[in-house]
């Protein structure tokens, strides 16, 4: 915690998920321009000022993408001149092979990825801002916010934390089968933060049992929004949806 309230910024920060950058599906939505959803969440990231931009899982939609794609996203990332964090999700997990690592990606100063630059939190002293999230490791099911973190002491005036997987309220784990992935009331809960970071569903919502502010924020191209975070100390904390200038989707 931050001995000095009166040093405390207030920040903002967008949150996004599931871009699924790629040569295929979603490039075909953008004229063949498959990095052109990353451009437009941070553009609109620019345009409120945000301090830092969180992605919460699948920001690519696999590590089987052309190189050059790869190394226009890590230029459209590196010109945005701000802090990215990405949570690899199910699609793009933080496997030994991770485009994350060894490519052009790996060069960008302002990118931050859980479970291959930092291990399970990220620090912004400036900002007295924490993020931390349990990266997908592998191809498995796994528990998203299973960590450590959400039991331990606070470190800074705010903290998020990121998970990437299927919301359910209270879900049976010991039968099945069951969508993988959970995430639970009580896991939310748990986590003590000022906002959870979700990725996975298409559709923005909130969820939850309102003890922890929860959102997904959706897919840029399905949901046409990313989600705007305030943290004010006068405040608190709010969140609001921007629009993007994007192709969408076609909704059934």
């Amino acid at each position: 915690m931050s001995s000095s309230r009166e040093h405390v910024r207030d920040i903002v920060v967008v949150h996004s998920s599931d871009l699924h950058v790629d040569h295929d599906y979603t490039a075909r939505l953008h004229g063949g321009d498959g990095v052109a959803g990353l451009a437009c969440v941070l553009n609109a990231a620019r345009g409120v000022a945000a301090g830092v931009v969180i992605l919460a899982g699948d920001t690519f939609d696999s590590h089987r993408v052309p190189q050059d794609l790869i190394e226009r996203a890590a230029a459209v990332m590196a010109a945005a001149a701000m802090p990215i964090v990405v949570l690899p999700g199910n699609h793009d997990p933080a496997v030994g092979e991770a485009i994350y690592r060894g490519s052009a990606l790996a060069a960008v100063t302002n990118l931050h990825v859980i479970g291959v630059t930092h291990d399970d939190s990220i620090v912004f002293p400036a900002l007295s801002l924490e993020i931390w999230g349990r990266a997908h490791r592998d191809y498995g099911d796994m528990i998203p916010l299973e960590i450590g973190r959400r039991r331990a002491p606070r470190r800074t005036r705010w903290q998020i934390a990121m998970a990437h997987g299927h919301y359910e309220p209270a879900p049976d784990r010991s039968k099945g089968p069951h969508p993988s992935w959970l995430i639970a009331d009580a896991e939310i809960a748990a986590t003590g933060a000022d906002y959870v970071a979700l990725g996975h569903w298409n559709k923005a919502a909130r969820v939850g049992d309102g003890t922890v502010l929860a959102y997904y924020s959706g897919s840029p191209e399905y949901a046409g929004t990313v989600n705007v975070v305030r943290m004010s100390e006068s405040g608190g904390v709010t969140i609001t949806r921007a629009p993007l200038n994007i192709e969408r989707e076609v909704m059934d």
